[in-house]
């Protein structure tokens, strides 16, 4: 009985040897779509799908959220021992025109409490509509240039690439991916980790 304890334990942990927590807003979540419609879930089924079943994908997703609680998230979902962090924020303070300064410094710790605890980081760029001004929009997408440089990050390209304005890949709100556009948003993740993995 022992024997067999410690054989279902060593096979579980050999089933989910890396686990990833993407820490996002509502386009993490899956806002408007059914949980396993959301990108995570279908990330994680891409890499199963490429041989990769030893990766779980966990949905670390708020809506509404900024990087202002990163920190304190990340505290949380360290405490799952994840073999890496995905940090897809920052597109709330963008579009609430915060301090660009502010959310650097709020990715900044975020990212550097999860590489104390030797957890392999990604940043995903984010972008903004072009009705924010140029000298906003140039400074917003220098900080992940300057965090990806400085703290020796992963980079995930752009989470809406070829989503962001396409009504047939969004929700009627021309904001939240639907479930095709949540799919892209995954094939778009998946490019950018598959050979960093």
């Amino acid at each position: 009985m022992k024997i067999l304890l410690i054989c279902g334990l060593f096979f579980s942990h050999l089933v989910f040897a890396k686990t990833i927590v993407i820490v996002g807003d509502s386009l993490t979540e899956g806002f408007g779509v059914k949980t396993e419609e959301a990108y995570p879930a279908q990330l994680e089924q891409m890499f199963h799908a490429n041989g990769r079943k030893d990766i779980k994908v966990i949905n670390g997703g708020i809506s509404g959220s900024t990087t202002a609680n990163a920190t304190s998230r990340t505290k949380w979902y360290l405490k799952m021992k994840p073999e890496v962090i995905l940090f897809a924020l920052g597109a709330n303070d963008g579009l609430r025109g915060l301090a660009i300064e502010e959310s650097e410094k709020n990715l900044s710790e975020a990212i550097k409490l999860a590489q104390s605890h030797s957890v392999k980081v990604f940043l995903a760029v984010m972008k903004l509509p072009k009705n924010y001004g140029e000298d906003y929009r140039t400074r917003f997408e220098k900080m992940y240039e300057n965090l990806l440089r400085q703290k020796n990050v992963g980079k995930v390209n752009f989470l809406l690439e070829g989503v962001g304005g396409v009504a047939s890949l969004n929700l009627a709100d021309g904001i939240h991916p639907n479930p095709e556009g949540q799919k892209k948003v995954a094939e778009n993740i998946f490019l950018s980790l598959k050979d960093q993995l």
